[in-house]
């Protein structure tokens, strides 16, 4: 279902809120931009890769994966979003299509606003320009450490550095994450991230249900991870950080 978000609709700023980007604009700004309100089901595929971004995405809950697909046919992410950021950095470049695929890997809701709309606005509104660009600066690391963290780290620090990243965006100790789809996230055998799971559960980490992963011990998880983790953290925080 979908809700435009236009002047006079009613809509409270405290939606906005949700958005960590959105935030700190006007409630002028906020009102003049056609956005829609959107739910974000798992597995929903917002923009192809090469395709053209229609929309750029504002999560207020859920989760974002950027997928890239590789020769093999196999797949790996190189990018999570979740309500800190924004789908559609590739618009502040004017470049009208992206390399990755666009995969919501946790439901939620969005805002969403025309391709269109978002570069005029972003061309005279310099609060929102500023926040898009240390976003997408942001962004920009997260990837880079990935990309690292895939061909350095064992598959057990990834994962543990992995459910820490998505329990970061999906705010909930329960988790709706499957195997199979965890190892086409890492880009590995599912029976490597069977090992790590169950060496996790096994230190009290973790607990595995029916397609969902609860994290018990949110300390030892970071314990467990690599120290890509905590270099993304701190870039996020050293770009959003107030100025003295």
């Amino acid at each position: 279902m979908k809700k435009s978000l236009g002047p006079g609709n009613g809509l409270e700023q405290s939606v906005f809120a949700d958005n960590l980007l959105l935030a700190p604009l006007s409630a002028k700004a906020l009102g003049r931009l056609p956005f829609e309100k959107i739910e974000m089901k798992a597995g929903e595929i917002l923009c192809r890769s090469q395709y053209p971004i229609d929309h750029a995405y504002f999560p207020l809950s859920g989760m974002i994966s950027l997928v890239q697909t590789l020769d093999d046919g196999g797949t790996v992410e190189v990018g999570m979003i979740g309500r800190e950021g924004f789908f559609g950095v590739p618009l502040l470049y004017c470049s009208n299509s992206t390399p990755v695929e666009a995969l919501v890997q946790g439901s939620g809701s969005a805002l969403r606003l025309p391709s269109s709309r978002f570069m005029a606005e972003v061309a005279k509104n310099d609060v929102l320009r500023s926040l898009l660009l240390r976003y997408s600066g942001a962004l920009y690391a997260q990837t880079l450490q990935t990309a690292a963290c895939n061909g350095r780290h064992k598959v057990p620090e990834r994962l543990a550095r992995w459910l820490l990243e998505a329990h970061d965006r999906l705010e909930t100790d329960d988790m709706p994450l499957r195997h199979e789809f965890i190892s086409y996230m890492l880009g590995c055998r599912r029976s490597s991230v069977t090992v790590g799971v169950g060496a996790l559960r096994r230190r009290g980490i973790i607990e595995i249900g029916r397609g969902v992963v609860r994290v018990k011990d949110r300390r030892k998880l970071e314990a467990a991870a690599c120290g890509c983790y905590e270099t993304v953290r701190e870039e996020f925080k050293r770009l959003f950080a107030k100025p003295r």
